[in-house]
């Protein structure tokens, strides 16, 4: 048996030629005009040395040749890795290595940070730039058996590539990056079933409106997992439009709903709270809305409340991880949804509580950490089996999310087990940040913390003590930290203190950090 996710694109070429199946700043794309660029990318791919199961990274944002190369890799059998389109050369240059990525796909904006950290990861031959000047000298072939190549000739006259790869469906699609609960970013390993059937669903819920009539707006970023399955993939099944935004702005959002009729919006609490506050939007832009899917974060009770009441939608939250393909519960459409609940479990998943010890929880609304299990559930993280037996138990995911569940199977986030800050939807892990602070040569001490923010949900913070003699302002350290970080992983705000806060073993208390300003998480 095989299944290949790049079948859904063929078969809706086969059904739509002739429909737009993406729309980007004016320029629309047919299924079949999409699907001929994937099968040229694809011949290319295999005539500059790519094979089934070496894994093509993608450094793309949401423009056409995201979707083009996603399908493209799969269409050959190749596992796709998207990469944080903010990261800089040191991040990208780890995760090249640590996915063992043959090729780098990087777009023009990313090409200075993406092309030094391809210089420095042995494993990766192959690099392709995709935009801007793609004849630039710094793309020239390395005499170290690297070689560059420009995007555009590699979908101008070359034969279309019509072998569908015959993958498994255990096989990987794509090893997604998440900074998880402990350690450096992890590459999730998911399978061509995990995504296939976690789009699909999508399309089983009982939508106001044919699927094949779906027009969804992605402002999503497409390097994270909500983006390519609740958009990319769910919309391209059903035959439905997809219209791209390179970057999220409130009222170039809603500009766009308007302009192309979207009726489906899926986003991150941070896009809705911006959508709802924004000056000169009005419910007539966003009147052609008729699903809204939120996840990523836990959103506020009282923004959905004021977005339903404001737009006369019906927001409904779910919840997920990178390692959950990624939906995991979702409340009820079309009536039922529970206000500050992330839902229940959705077709074919299992949901469980268990407590500090292990064991499962059956007391209602009683809190323990929340397990999943089922068909969209990882296959592990790529090369660390011990990071994986540590979340994977008998099929069960650990989340580290801390939950309650009412007697009616309706779960409730209400807090983290570890302390991953959830920032605009996503993830970061303060001991990456820590790091770099201690590298820093005025910083004796450092502690990172995420604390609650009115539109981002949270907002990342550092604690600092210097070194004896030495001298540093906060605004320094936030630009060196700047430097060294992508854009959303960056501390906004550093405060210099005498002291950290430590427990009798010397560990820092973080929480007493949080407690002493302003906030508990």
């Amino acid at each position: 048996m095989s299944l290949n996710i790049a079948t859904l694109l063929r078969e809706s070429t086969l059904r739509f030629p002739g429909k737009a199946a993406l729309i980007h700043d004016g320029d629309v794309l047919t299924y079949a005009e999409l699907w001929t660029q994937v099968q040229r990318l694809a011949g290319s791919l295999r005539a500059i040395g790519l094979s089934p199961g070496q894994h093509v990274a993608l450094m793309l944002p949401n423009t056409p040749a995201f979707p083009v190369a996603y399908y493209a890799a799969q269409l050959i059998g190749c596992p796709v890795v998207p990469l944080n389109t903010m990261l800089k050369a040191d991040e990208i240059t780890y995760h090249l290595n640590d996915s063992d990525s043959h090729v780098l796909i990087a777009g023009a904006a990313m090409r200075g940070e993406a092309l030094a950290a391809w210089h420095r990861a042995p494993k990766c031959p192959l690099f392709i730039a995709c935009g801007g000047d793609e004849m630039a000298p710094e793309l020239a072939a390395e005499s170290d058996g690297k070689k560059a190549f420009a995007w555009t000739p590699l979908l101008q006259d070359v034969p279309l590539y019509c072998d569908l790869y015959p993958s498994t469906p255990e096989d990987t699609a794509v090893i997604i990056y998440t900074s998880g609960t402990t350690g450096r970013p992890k590459g999730a390993e998911l399978s061509q079933f995990n995504l296939f059937y976690n789009a699909a669903y999508i399309l089983q819920l009982p939508l106001s409106f044919p699927s094949h009539d779906i027009v969804g707006l992605l402002a999503l970023p497409l390097f994270h997992s909500f983006g390519q399955t609740a958009l990319q993939n769910a919309v391209l099944l059903a035959g439905g439009t997809l219209v791209l935004q390179t970057r999220f702005d409130a009222h170039a959002t809603a500009t766009l709903i308007e302009q192309h009729r979207v009726n489906y919006f899926a986003g991150v609490p941070t896009m809705y709270y911006a959508l709802l506050h924004a000056h000169g939007i009005s419910p007539a832009m966003l009147s052609s809305l008729r699903f809204c899917l939120c996840g990523g974060a836990a959103m506020p009770e009282e923004v959905i409340k004021r977005f339903d009441a404001t737009f006369g939608l019906d927001m409904i939250e779910a919840y997920g991880l990178s390692e959950t393909s990624p939906v995991a519960t979702m409340n009820p459409i079309n009536g039922g949804k529970r206000i500050g609940s992330i839902g229940r479990p959705i077709w074919g998943v299992e949901a469980r509580l268990v407590d500090a010890g292990g064991d499962i929880v059956t007391t209602a609304n009683t809190r323990g950490e929340i397990c999943i299990k089922g068909h969209n559930v990882m296959k592990g993280y790529y090369n660390r089996p011990e990071a994986t037996s540590e979340v994977l138990q008998d099929g069960w995911f650990h989340t580290g999310d801390i939950a309650e569940r009412d007697d009616d199977g309706f779960y409730r986030i209400v807090d983290r087990k570890k302390d991953l800050i959830i920032r605009g939807g996503f993830n970061i892990y303060p001991r990456e940040i820590e790091e770099i602070l201690y590298a820093h040569t005025a910083v004796m001490e450092a502690a990172v913390v995420g604390l609650p923010h009115p539109s981002h949900g949270e907002e990342v913070h550092a604690f600092i003590v210097l070194r004896p003699g030495c001298q540093a302002t906060s605004a320094e350290l936030v630009h060196y930290c700047q430097s060294h970080l992508a854009t959303y992983k960056y501390p906004r705000h550093i405060k210099i203190l005498p002291q950290l806060p430590k427990g009798p073993t010397g560990k820092i208390l973080k929480r007493a950090l949080r407690d002493s300003h302003g906030a508990v998480l």
